[in-house]
């Protein structure tokens, strides 16, 4: 049976991105932005484990956790918070108004799902990637695997992208319309793009094609990345004008990664 994940969440960002990474791994989410609306879904429909922020409207996140943990029926809920409080003494404050753990955000994509599914109970589906290439002391590398440039008009894909590729070496720059993206590729010429199919001013293939135009940036990989053009004829259009790679949205991070790997790899 497939577990329910209740995100109590007022920063869109923030439950956006949440709730796609529960999703793309196969539980189901539901999601409230105060903290007396998760109350009430928790009470409505009882979910196997509630993410819940301390800032929040209506209810802080102390106040639901209290809340649920003083209602017999919802007080063995497992209960993780995320919130940017991390000063001395707010991890002990979490847990002891009942959280069963805390995390601090920007969160890490790579390892979110893994945390859920320890407190569900049981082993995690999420893969979470290591870094590619570590220190002797095991510390991540400096960005020296190249540079990416990221073309999305979604805060929240871009922010993803940017937290999967960072911390294995890559620098990211990013961009939210094909123009923009064009403007950074002649001026960082980076070692690959990642281009989402619907942009404000055009699409990925527009961009592609102009890429291709430009003598000084054709020979970028470009790898286009999409949840809702998922028609072959699209995926046929983008590797005609020569995209490297056509995905479709929900990859898990490491997925994305050895896609970028595998056309990057050759080339070095």
């Amino acid at each position: 049976m497939t577990a329910t994940i209740l995100v109590i969440e007022d920063d869109p960002p923030s439950q956006e991105l949440m709730a796609y990474l529960i999703e793309a791994h196969g539980l189901e989410v539901r999601t409230a932005s105060r903290g007396d609306l998760g109350v009430a879904l928790a009470r409505k429909t009882p979910p196997d484990l509630v993410i819940c922020d301390i800032h929040l409207p209506g209810l802080d996140g102390y106040a639901v956790a209290r809340t649920l943990k003083s209602d017999q029926r919802l007080r063995s809920i497992p209960l993780l918070a995320v919130t940017a409080l991390a000063m001395v003494g707010d991890r002990e404050k979490v847990l002891a108004e009942g959280f069963d753990a805390y995390l601090t955000k920007p969160i890490d994509p790579s390892t979110f799902v893994a945390h859920i599914e320890a407190l569900l109970g049981r082993a995690s589906t999420a893969p979470v990637a290591p870094p590619r290439t570590t220190t002797a002391n095991g510390a991540r590398p400096p960005a020296s695997q190249g540079t990416l440039l990221v073309v999305d008009d979604s805060p929240v894909n871009r922010e993803l992208k940017r937290s999967i590729f960072e911390p294995h070496g890559y620098r990211v720059i990013t961009a939210a319309t094909v123009s923009a993206g064009l403007h950074l590729a002649q001026e960082h010429r980076p070692n690959l793009i990642i281009a989402d199919v619907g942009l404000p001013d055009g699409t990925g293939l527009d961009l592609l094609k102009y890429l291709k135009e430009d003598a000084s940036v054709q020979d970028i990989p470009v790898v286009i990345i999409t949840s809702t053009h998922t028609e072959t004829t699209v995926g046929a259009a983008c590797l005609a004008l020569g995209a490297s790679r056509f995905l479709i949205r929900p990859l898990d991070p490491p997925q994305i990664l050895d896609e970028i790997e595998s056309v990057l790899t050759p080339r070095r």
